[in-house]
């Protein structure tokens, strides 16, 4: 396997320790919205800038790129002010490739990022894409994804949220060719006063598509949550299949989560569901965990893991998949308490 390759411009903080990189992967920086350095795979595989900020990643067709992009996109001192740009991801036909697209915050000034992130996913191409945000808890970001996917394409999109004082994230999926697939999959981790909005619009406009969203989401103290899905079938889109799921833990009384998952169906030959449910933690779980010698915060812990590990068992790269669990259990433990009060979550 491939070494990492690192393309860090300028050179990061020595104290910021990036925790998820692993073999096979190329890294990217942009910083405060400019992609700090223009890089081109043996493969083509490129991701260039994209006007004064964003960037343009694009992959060949035919290609099946080897490595997996990540893309490390921070905010520092260097540009406090609010920040709107808009990245390109381009998946050509026929071909694969994986991406990791990950934001950060290096200093504690108050960051509003607006981000909009266009997703082609050309016919036949396959996409794996994981995102993960973890950025300090007086920072706001808002991620606004448009994605079409072609005849045949298929892409699934996995996103860890950790840190943030409110994250928007937007999700406008087009399936516009047959047999085209989405999937769309997230877990949020939250406590203090966080805010974590996810809104979808499905949209099945031809027939022969599928498409399945998986939510979760763990609030402590007074976290609040909202999760808005609309599946919208097309009068055309017949055979389509689709399925939407968001679930959420409240590990505090006075954590709140709202659901509003949406069906608009306008065929009448297709498979839909939808479901939303808000709980507590599983005192007889607890109970029965604690007979058998374990402890009550250890307990707890595994029933908050198990409630995500579906979620996470769907990034498909094992290496990357134990990673991102790894950071999920040391949040889940506390392991970041001193985050509150820093920008350096060290992941």
């Amino acid at each position: 396997m491939s070494e990492i390759k690192y393309s860090y411009a300028p050179a990061l903080p020595e104290e910021f320790k990036c925790r998820v990189p692993l073999p096979g992967t190329v890294q990217a920086l942009v910083n405060n919205g400019v992609l700090r350095e223009e890089i081109k795979e043996e493969s083509g595989v490129k991701i260039s800038p994209r006007g004064e900020m964003g960037f343009l990643y694009e992959v060949p067709q035919d290609c099946q790129a080897p490595d997996t992009m990540q893309v490390i996109s921070f905010r520092d001192s260097l540009n406090t002010d609010d920040i709107d740009f808009e990245n390109e991801l381009v998946f050509n036909k026929n071909s694969e490739a994986s991406m990791l697209l990950c934001t950060h915050t290096l200093s504690m000034d108050k960051f509003n990022t607006s981000e909009k992130v266009i997703i082609n996913i050309r016919e036949g191409a396959k996409a794996m894409i994981v995102v993960m945000q973890n950025e300090h808890n007086a920072s706001n970001h808002n991620v606004s994804f448009k994605i079409n996917v072609e005849a045949g394409g298929f892409v699934r999109i996995n996103v860890v949220t950790l840190h943030g004082a409110q994250l928007d994230n937007t999700f406008d999926v087009n399936l516009v060719g047959r047999e085209s697939n989405c999937e769309l999959n997230g877990v949020y981790l939250m406590d203090g006063t966080q805010v974590v909005n996810t809104k979808i619009t499905m949209n099945h406009l031809v027939p022969d598509c599928l498409s399945s969203q998986l939510f979760k989401g763990i609030l402590d103290d007074k976290a609040v949550a909202s999760f808005t899905g609309r599946i919208v079938v097309a009068r055309d889109a017949q055979k389509t299949e689709a399925y939407q799921a968001n679930h959420n833990l409240l590990v505090s009384p006075f954590a709140k989560a709202y659901a509003q998952p949406q069906l608009e169906i306008y065929a009448d030959d297709v498979k839909c569901s939808h479901g939303a449910t808000s709980g507590r933690l599983d005192d007889n779980a607890l109970f029965y965990m604690r007979s058998r010698g374990i402890g009550a915060s250890e307990a707890k812990l595994l029933q908050q893991l198990a409630f995500v590990y579906d979620v996470l068992e769907k990034i498909t790269n094992e290496q990357l998949r134990k990673r991102l669990s790894d950071l999920v259990e040391s949040r889940l433990r506390g392991e970041f308490g001193h985050c509150t009060n820093c920008s350096m979550n060290c992941c």
